[in-house]
């Protein structure tokens, strides 16, 4: 994908004219752009000129004059350079993991007639992402092209616009330098970095398909209660005649189609649950964890929906929020992943928001990366695992991971009041690794539900 001018949203090539302008302004911009030399060469030929009127001196006047008009006949010379270059900028890949490259090509055409002189190219970069990148290029033939590439890499997640590319034009002697920018830029987006986790499979787990009470009911078979409206060409066998008759309008069973296990993975956004800051820091666990958990489900063929305690659901409301049973899992995990990659702490108090999108029910497996939690939180977490068909926690606790130190007391109490409720939860040490705790909730979710017939996760 290359740059683009003009538009918002559009890409293409990007033109940059060579010259400064026809009017007074783009003289004066010329002008303006003398380098050091040039304002030097300017000033001493100036100034030998006025010693020479009053010295009385010819041949210094005769210097002074060539000092003097050096520069400005570079500044002329390429005020008048006709030649045109287009830019193009080509992002490989657009989404990155925290700590990953990605490679930014660049590609300069002259599209006029005539031979360039020497171009200097630099790239507008966040300085998260490195130094800004600069690159020469002696002389571009008329029709000719030039191709560089530079890295980027950041360890921060978040969204980084790379441009505009700027194009310098120097005279042969170094005097004059203009400067002109394209007006297009592409985005970089890092996202969360993710972890493989091992398979754990729960009892009649099937890979997001099984016989499990909570699940996607796509479509329902011979025994659906809830028929719908005829439509025409629908099938007249399919007919329910016992809702006909209640309705006053002809009704017919839906058809019978695979169901699919569903998940929700909740991440606990609080300012107030979470304390510290930095690639290391307890929230940022949480968000990489959240990312590894949404990649393996989707893996394993579950719809997989993004909730925070906001309430914001990710992909959206189609399908009740659940996406991958009717879109491209790839894509599903794309828009995830880019929601992941600028979450930010929210100001919110608790967790009732996100019950609330949880009360409907049917929600199936629920996953959640929560912080510091009190007795209040605790209760609504418990009212959420009866929205679900099965709930697991990794509970991260702020001091622990400011002090390095054992889990405390406190959490301690949390973890049991949920188990009670009917979580299964974990504590997350500092730099604890994501799958050990998944393989480790796996085996104690194995050992408490052997009585259930919820289709599970893997």
């Amino acid at each position: 994908m290359t740059t683009a001018a003009a538009p918002p949203g559009q890409r293409g090539d990007d033109d940059v004219d060579a010259r400064p302008g026809d009017d007074r302004g783009g003289l004066r911009a010329a002008l303006g752009g003398l380098t050091t030399r040039g304002r030097s060469f300017l000033a001493a030929g100036v100034a030998a000129a006025v010693c020479a009127y009053v010295l009385g001196q010819g041949d210094l006047l005769r210097v002074g004059l060539l000092l003097a008009v050096l520069p400005l006949i570079c500044v002329g010379v390429l005020y008048r350079t006709r030649y045109r270059v287009a830019g193009s900028r080509r992002l490989s890949p657009h989404r990155v993991p925290v700590g990953s490259e990605a490679r930014v090509h660049l590609r300069m055409d002259n599209v006029s007639r005539l031979p360039t002189g020497l171009l200097m190219l630099q790239d507008h970069v966040p300085y998260m992402l490195g130094p800004r990148p600069r690159f020469v290029l002696d002389r571009v033939e008329a029709g000719g092209r030039r191709e560089v590439s530079y890295r980027v890499r950041s360890d921060l997640r978040g969204r980084f616009p790379l441009g505009p590319l700027q194009l310098r034009l120097n005279d042969p002697f170094g005097m004059c330098e203009l400067t002109r920018s394209f007006s297009a830029y592409d985005m970089l987006t890092v996202v969360p970095r993710t972890e493989p986790l091992p398979p754990v499979k729960l009892i009649g787990e099937a890979a997001g398909y099984g016989d499990g009470r909570q699940r996607s009911l796509a479509l329902a078979g011979d025994d659906d209660v809830i028929p719908r409206t005829y439509r025409h060409g629908d099938d007249l066998r399919r007919v329910h005649w016992r809702s006909t008759a209640r309705y006053g309008e002809l009704m017919v069973r839906r058809e019978e189609q695979p169901q699919r296990a569903r998940c929700t993975v909740l991440l606990d956004t609080r300012r107030i649950a979470f304390q510290g800051a930095g690639p290391d820091s307890a929230f940022e666990w949480a968000v990489s964890g959240a990312a590894s958990a949404l990649v393996h489900m989707l893996e394993r063929g579950f719809s997989v929906r993004l909730l925070t305690d906001t309430g914001s659901a990710v992909p959206g409301e189609g399908a009740e929020g659940f996406a991958g049973a009717t879109q491209d899992s790839a894509e599903a995990a794309g828009l995830m992943m880019d929601t992941l990659a600028v979450v930010d702490h929210s100001d919110g108090a608790g967790l009732s928001r996100a019950y609330d999108v949880l009360r409907g029910g049917n929600e199936g497996l629920l996953i959640a990366f929560v912080g510091d939690i009190d007795d209040e939180q605790a209760a609504v977490a418990a009212r959420m695992r009866q929205r679900s068909g099965a709930a697991v926690a990794f509970v991260l606790d702020s001091g622990t991971w400011l002090t390095g130190g054992a889990v405390a007391g406190a959490v301690e109490e949390r973890l049991r009041q949920l188990r009670e409720a009917g979580w299964t939860a974990l504590a997350v040490p500092p730099g604890a690794r994501l799958a050990e705790l998944w393989q480790q909730a796996g085996g104690m979710r194995a050992e408490t539900a052997a009585g259930e017939t919820y289709g599970g996760w893997s």
